[in-house]
């Protein structure tokens, strides 16, 4: 259809009697975009002077005129706009097109109403019109600011072509955007292309093909826009076969007489011979020779950096003195060669180890230093610890035979035992031959508790194994109840009674299953022992009493996390809708595909979902929003001091309000007198659990609670501490 058409079209369609609402749409959406374009669309008779018989809104922008002055060239012709020098050759090849019956476009310059001079592209095509005389219909467009740049460009060019073509370093002309507009023969080879326009044309986007380092394109342009130019940019990029090289550019801003933008142009130096010079002069300065470990200088540096990182974050830093036990034999009895072939073995394994946020350096001879960051737990360094001893003593082949060593290992710790870099080596060196005191191939802290506690931690980890083996944690139930009073659910809790140790609290051997690997066997036994007794309170004809046991964050994020606790349930035969799992906000933290499979995996089997110790966290708003919860339970450290404290008080009530707000079961954790009960059940909170209720107790004394009815009456004697 026509231009002219169309715009008739739109004109009928105001009239609503008509036509129907899906034609006044399309013509209202016609209209609109017709006469918004940034441009004149037109529709004139092939005669003398062009006369326009429909133009767009956009003619005034472009030539000054309006509509009215324009059509049937009222005010003025088509062809009196058209400047003098060009009219002959647009004639000449629209006159061919309306011969050949085909589109056109040319590009002429106009004399607007103002007097200015532009430049245009017109587009068209000749069609018949209503009574089939021959129009034009088409678009013209303002390109002035174009055509001025490729003028701009092609001055330049003739100006600076020889020198471009023949220069023996690279040279550049590129846009803003990252794409080239010229290369000389020089970068072309540098870059490994046969001619420049292979290279302008394989690498269309400079910032993600070129650079090896992401952003350093984005950062060649800030200082660009900066400072109008660049000195000295070394950046590391690919080769077109996709080896790499290191180059330095040197680039300035190309502006064209009015100051606007036209390009960036450069030059560019191949430095990758200086470059790699640098970096062996930097490696000899800082590593050691044989093992490739950091040395002495560069120990320096990584142990201030840690420093200042761990004063900044809170967090523990261990320096570990090392030194391998009877290295002096194996260098005498078997060689320097074997000695020397033992101490790089032994880097190996010990930067194997290691995180990439810790060191491991070679001071001489067969001493190393270990620097540990990012430790909240004297715990964890313990662990790291031992596997540093049991990767140290595998056996390793020198000259035909097998050996095992071992190794002497002193701890320091900031900033227990020291604020500075000298003196925690020291009294990491001190505490090494402490180790070596103690009969060699152990570790020794620099501070006597932490030494206790290293001792502790390893005679627990003993036992706790043993434990395992013999069956011999047991499960205590603390109950849960309603607003009534009435038990509605139990939590299990491990506990551990040792023969000869005593009781010992789930604050101590849990953290050390976490880190050794026990936990998983640990929450196999408890399951086990909590699913049978679900199965057992729930027995035909009896109420509902939902079991909620925890799985730590270490367990939850296996692969077979799910087939594994729904076996124990299948087992046990109890239905996985009486199971309520508590997982700490922990699992949430990476928000991991697995993390999310795996709770939506326990969701489609019937288990119900709860975020454990709600309120310690830093994100759990957005947990309950993204992940499939059913239950939130408030943290004991909310709900101490609500019936005296106002702002504690304020807090408790927000969580409960907003757990009721996104349809979540709330339970209170650590209930331990009536006033906080009481406040607590009038905010709504759904359960209660807590030494105001109960103790955890063993499964024989909640029998005989349900078997009286499951009613906890007001407790008649304080609580006592709060424990898990």
């Amino acid at each position: 259809m026509s231009l002219l058409a169309l715009s008739d079209r739109a004109e009928r369609a105001r009239t609503p009697s008509l036509l129907s609402s899906e034609v006044l749409d399309r013509a209202r959406v016609l209209d609109t975009l017709v006469n918004n374009l940034d441009g004149m669309a037109f529709r004139c008779g092939h005669d003398a002077t062009w006369t326009m018989i429909f133009v767009s809104e956009g003619c005034t922008a472009l030539t000054g005129y309006t509509p009215s002055e324009l059509v049937a060239s009222a005010r003025t012709s088509w062809e009196a706009l058209t400047y003098p020098d060009d009219r002959a050759r647009v004639r000449a090849a629209i006159d061919e097109a309306v011969r050949c019956g085909r589109r056109f476009a040319q590009q002429y310059r106009i004399t607007t109403r103002d007097g200015d001079i532009k430049w245009v592209l017109e587009r068209g095509v000749p069609v018949a019109d209503e009574q089939g005389s021959t129009v034009i219909e088409g678009f013209i467009e303002n390109v002035t600011e174009q055509r001025a740049m490729i003028e701009a460009l092609e001055q330049a060019e003739l100006r600076y072509r020889s020198i471009f073509e023949h220069a023996s370093e690279g040279i550049f002309q590129t846009t803003r955007e990252g794409h080239y507009l010229a290369a000389n023969p020089a970068l072309a080879r540098l870059y490994g292309y046969t001619t420049p326009q292979e290279l302008i044309t394989d690498l269309s986007d400079i910032g993600r093909r070129l650079y090896v380092l992401p952003g350093r394109r984005e950062a060649f342009r800030r200082m660009m826009e900066t400072h109008g130019s660049v000195r000295n940019f070394e950046s590391e990029v690919y080769r077109n076969d996709g080896s790499r090289m290191w180059i330095s550019e040197n680039a300035h801003i190309v502006r064209g007489a009015q100051g606007e933008f036209i390009c960036y142009e450069g030059t560019v130096q191949d430095i990758s011979e200086r470059k790699h010079y640098q970096e062996q002069l930097e490696r000899q300065a800082n590593h050691d020779l044989l093992t490739g470990l950091p040395n002495r200088v560069l120990l320096g540096d990584r142990l201030s950096q840690g420093l200042a990182r761990a004063q900044r974050l809170g967090y523990y830093l261990a320096v570990v003195f090392i030194d391998l036990d009877h290295f002096k034999f194996v260098n005498d009895s078997l060689g320097h060669a074997a000695g020397d072939h033992l101490l790089q073995e032994v880097s190996r394994r010990l930067s194997a180890c290691l995180r990439q946020s810790d060191t491991v350096a070679r001071l001489g001879g067969d001493e190393f230093v270990l620097v540990l960051n990012d430790h909240y737990h004297v715990s964890t360094i313990i662990s790291l610890l031992e596997r540093v001893l049991h990767q140290i003593h595998q056996p390793i082949s020198l000259c035909g035979r097998s050996l095992q060593v071992g190794a002497s290992l002193g701890v320091a710790l900031y900033p227990d035992d020291s604020e500075d870099a000298a003196s925690l080596l020291r009294h990491a060196d001190i505490a090494m031959y402490a180790a070596k005191d103690r009969g060699r191939h152990n570790f020794q802290f620099f501070t006597r508790d932490l030494n206790r506690m290293a001792e502790e931690r390893l005679h627990l980890e003993a036992a706790m194994r043993e434990a395992l083996e013999g069956d011999d944690f047991d499960v205590h139930y603390q109950p849960k109840v309603d607003h009534r009073r009435r038990i509605v659910g139990v939590e299990a809790l491990a506990r551990w009674h040792h023969p000869t140790l005593g009781p010992i609290g789930p604050d101590r051997f849990i953290p050390i299953a976490e880190e050794t690997g026990l936990i998983a066997p640990l929450t196999t036994a408890i399951l086990r022992q909590a699913f049978a007794a679900a199965r057992r309170w729930n027995a035909p004809g009896e109420p509902q009493l939902k079991m909620a046991v925890n799985l730590s964050a270490r367990l939850f994020m296996s692969a077979d996390i799910v087939s594994h606790v729904l076996g124990l349930a299948r087992e046990a035969g109890i239905a996985p809708q009486l199971i309520e799992l508590e997982i700490t906000e922990t699992v949430f933290l990476d928000h991991s595909q697995g993390a999310i499979d795996s709770l939506r995996a326990f969701k489609h089997h019937g288990f119900s979902l709860a975020m454990d110790d709600f309120g310690t966290g830093y994100s759990s708003l957005s947990y309950l929003r993204s992940f499939p919860l059913d239950i939130i339970k408030i943290d004991r450290s909310l709900v101490t001091g609500i019936e005296r404290e106002e702002e504690g008080a304020l807090i408790a009530r927000a969580a409960i309000s907003l757990g009721q707000s996104l349809r979540k079961r709330v339970v209170a954790e650590g209930v331990e007198n009536q006033a906080q009960f009481d406040f607590l059940r009038c905010q709504g909170c759904d359960e209660f659990q807590g030494y105001l209720i109960s103790r955890p107790v063993t499964e024989a004394v909640l029998s005989e609670m349900l078997a009286g009815g499951g009613v906890v009456p007001r407790a008649t004697q304080p609580p006592g501490p709060p424990s898990r």
